[in-house]
Formats: structure tokens, C-alpha cells, sequence
């Protein structure tokens, strides 16, 4: 979903040294995990996963590098994002039946709360670029709700510390800036759009403290 984001962003011209950043390290990052969860695979089933989600990540990251960002591209980048994420939440609903604990849930739900961060990022941005699908309006409403939902549920977590109120209080107030942003209109002057971009970063810097600090629970 980042990976998108940050395509479509640089499509726009957005955010632009930033974007550029933000591709080449999660194109590597991605590409680093994939080969840990494949290794890592503890049923036929999960590497079976993995395998599928390799192949569509290779069309994916083909799109993502072969040229500069152009809109045809970015209709297959958007189209291809879809189909790497269903496969890379397959594997996680997999790995949680496998682990079954309660704090591997809550990892879970924050860990998608990252997702949707930029899920939502991405859509308003593809719609911006011209990119979008009949599709994308919709699911950038549905990603709202289900991060709003879910922040409401981590925030009642009866295992939740003192530090993942407080980190779950700063996931809020950037979340009210965040939905801000993501309710103006995308313009010529790209303020809106620039918002969005920084916004969704500082979400999900927010969230990856949250999901470090549910990780050390189990």
C-alpha cells in the first residue's frame, strides 16, 4: 500500500524526495520479509501463500521499477497492490490461527492499522492522479471505518500498559489531522495531497511504536 502511494505521489509530483525514499526502502524491505516469511513458513499451506504472493509481487515490483511513474502504469500498480495484499493477509490470518494468542492479535490489528494508514493514503492519491477505479471512493470510505473501528478496540484493550495508551493518544490526535486532510478536495496547488502524504507517515510512525509495544506483551 505504501509502495503506491509513494508511485502515485511521485506521479503527481508530491512529496517528491520524500516518495522517492519511501519507494526504494519498502520495495527492499518487502522484498527482505518475504524471503524470512517463505523460509519461515510452518505449514504447507503458509509457504503455498508465500509462493503465490511471490509471483504477484514480482509482477508488482516490475510495474513499480520498469519506468517513470505514468498513469497507464499506475492503473497496473493499483490493480497489482490489490491482488499482493490479499495474499499478504491471507498469510497473516494464517500465521495468527497458527499462534493463537491474544497479544498475537492485538499485533495483528495494529499491524493492519499500518496498512490502512497508507491504504487510505494511496487511494486518495490515485484518485488525485487520475488513477483510480470505480472502486477506489468506496474503499478509501471502507479503510476509514475499519481504522477508526479498530482504533477503538485497541484503545479498550484490557492488556493495553500505561506507554500503549499513551502512544494509542498520539495515534489519535494525528489520525483527527490525518482525516482532515483526507476530507479537501485534491487541488492544483497539491496542498491537499502533500498532506495526505506527510499525515500517513506520521501515522504510521505512530503505529509502528504500538505494534513494537503489543509485540512485547506476548
Amino acid at each position: 500500500q505504501r509502495m503506491a502511494k509513494a508511485y502515485f505521489q511521485l506521479g503527481l509530483g508530491v512529496d517528491v524526495d520524500r516518495s522517492k525514499r519511501v519507494l526504494d526502502s519498502s520495495i527492499s524491505l518487502f522484498d527482505r520479509q518475504l524471503v524470512e516469511l517463505k523460509n519461515f513458513s510452518p505449514t504447507p499451506e503458509i509457504k503455498d501463500t508465500y509462493q503465490k504472493l511471490e509471483a504477484a509481487w514480482i509482477s508488482y515490483k516490475d510495474v513499480l521499477v520498469g519506468a517513470a511513474p505514468n498513469p497507464e502504469a499506475g492503473k497496473k500498480a493499483l490493480a497489482l497492490s490489490e491482488q499482493v495484499l490479499a495474499l499478504a493477509h491471507q498469510g497473516t490470518v494464517q500465521l495468527e490461527k497458527h499462534s493463537g494468542t491474544t497479544a498475537g492479535r492485538l499485533v495483528n490489528i495494529s499491524g493492519r492499522q499500518r496498512m490502512l494508514s497508507q491504504r487510505m493514503a494511496k487511494f486518495y492519491q490515485a484518485i488525485a492522479w487520475g488513477v483510480g477505479n470505480d472502486k477506489s471512493a468506496a474503499e478509501l470510505d471502507k479503510a476509514r471505518k475499519e481504522f477508526a473501528a479498530a482504533h477503538q478496540e485497541l484503545a479498550a484493550a484490557p492488556a493495553n500498559t500505561p506507554q500503549i495508551k499513551e502512544s494509542l493518544d498520539l495515534v489519535k490526535q494525528q489520525w483527527m489531522f490525518f482525516e482532515n486532510a483526507l476530507n479537501q478536495k485534491a487541488g492544483p496547488d497539491k496542498r491537499p495531497q502533500t498532506a495526505v502524504a506527510t499525515t500517513s507517515e506520521r501515522i504510521l510512525e505512530e503505529m509502528e511504536t504500538v505494534v513494537g509495544q503489543y509485540e512485547k506483551l506476548k
